[in-house]
């Protein structure tokens, strides 16, 4: 499996203890490179195609994501095809140099950023491959951003359902590293969900192809041998030893995204192997591409913003908001609006929101904007909302208004109402 490098305090940090300091002016902030960087660096000149940036200013750019962590890499890879990954994964190996695979760098826990060699997928791994509207997949490479895989798969009426507030520059590696979901996880699940296949390369250059797996095939592959029956013997010992605290452990929740996805390898889950590996943050494999699962969303949006006055009452909203059917829900509140203001962010669209220091967007699909408009519930919200029917909504505004389908709501960010109703 990939070996990924231990976390490390970030060199700008003060030491802890008596002698706890920042650097001075003047003084290197970046940690030093390891012994053999040099002759890493060297090597990988010699059999690496793409780019080989082991240069300050290169590791310097690498050091940040969207996280407020800093951690400075080894080097950066940008390899030009899946040989080049193989290449440079085979001499990271010999040196015991470890590896971290990157996008974007849009993760917000420190995920892409680590005393590694970075491979940056997004320079020239950034291709939609054959999309298959009769099987609704499609095969991407794993720098593709979300967007253009999306873009590929409108014609067809189709689209990747996962969009997290940063689809227009997310990679598709990157979501599959962190199990990214979206607005629109209610209607097509997390990134897990829509996942068929995986071309994976492991720590010691292994590369193969997993997905589901019969229990016939399940047995061939392990009576084969080598390296790859070895992997999914060990998986299979997994599931069969802990089969029962994976069914009790792992909540069924929504956007369960954190640790591994055991429960994918139960036989109730047809023991897929490329589900697993999503969400393991590219610890146990660098993934080389994939096969994406599309689906239909219906092409017409009714969006209800309700207004509450604080941020409690409009958590106690969300069953009773579910029982409508929205295709997606999302949350945000005076302190996102007073921040973006307080940075001089000018808002379209705010004097739409409904009184509330809490707000609630809720979207509704439909083939036509008349059956986008009922399945809102217009009157039904309003009768609620005007009687105070259920206890949560005491207090609560309401405005609808119709969206389009490629105008998704963002999560964590404010998004407008769209017209106000007449």
């Amino acid at each position: 499996m990939a070996r990924a490098a231990p976390k490390t305090t970030s060199h700008r940090e003060p030491t802890h203890g008596a002698g706890a300091r920042w650097p001075r002016p003047g003084e290197a902030r970046n940690p030093p490179q390891p012994p053999y960087a040099g002759e890493l660096r060297d090597r990988l000149g010699e059999v690496v195609a793409g780019e080989v940036r082991f240069g300050g200013g290169d590791r310097a750019l690498y050091a940040y994501d969207d996280s407020v962590y800093r951690q400075v890499p080894i080097g950066v890879v940008t390899p030009r095809d899946e040989a080049d990954v193989e290449a440079a994964l085979e001499v990271c190996r010999r040196f015991g140099a470890p590896v971290l695979a990157r996008g974007c760098g849009t993760s917000v826990t420190g995920q892409t950023v680590n005393a590694a060699v970075v491979f940056d997928f997004t320079r020239h791994l950034d291709r939609v491959g054959e999309i298959s509207p009769a099987r609704r997949t499609a095969r991407v490479q794993p720098g593709v951003i979300c967007d253009r895989l999306r873009d590929a798969a409108a014609p067809y009426g189709l689209t990747f359902g996962p969009d997290p507030a940063t689809h227009d520059h997310a990679t598709l590696g990157g979501m599959i590293g962190n199990n990214s979901c979206g607005t629109h996880s209610l209607a097509a699940g997390k990134t897990v969900d829509n996942i068929e296949e995986l071309e994976i390369l492991t720590f010691d250059g292994t590369r193969m192809r997993v997905g589901a797996t019969g229990d016939d095939e399940l047995e061939c592959v392990i009576a084969a041998g080598g390296r790859r029956g070895a992997i999914y013997a060990g998986l299979r010992h997994i599931r069969d030893t802990y089969a029962d605290a994976i069914r009790r452990g792992l909540p069924d929740i929504p956007r369960r995204v954190s640790g591994y996805n055991l429960d994918a390898l139960l036989p109730e889950n047809g023991f897929h192997v490329a589900r697993a590996l999503v969400g393991s943050e590219g610890t146990l494999a660098l993934v080389l591409g994939a096969t994406c699962r599309l689906v239909r969303l219906p092409p017409r949006r009714a969006l209800v913003v309700l207004g509450y006055p604080d941020i409690p009452s409009s958590g106690d909203d969300v069953p009773w908001l579910l029982r409508f059917g929205p295709i997606g829900l999302e949350f945000t509140s005076g302190h996102v609006v007073a921040n973006l203001h307080a940075k001089g962010f000018r808002l379209g669209g705010e004097a739409l929101l409904p009184p509330g220091r809490a707000w609630l967007l809720a979207e509704f699909g439909g083939e036509t904007q008349g059956e986008a408009d009922a399945r809102a519930g217009r009157r039904a919200v309003a009768a609620h909302v005007a009687a105070g029917a259920d206890a949560g909504l005491r207090g609560v505004q309401a405005r609808l208004g119709p969206r389009r389908a490629d105008e998704p709501a963002q999560a964590d960010r404010p998004v407008p109402a769209g017209r106000a109703p007449a």
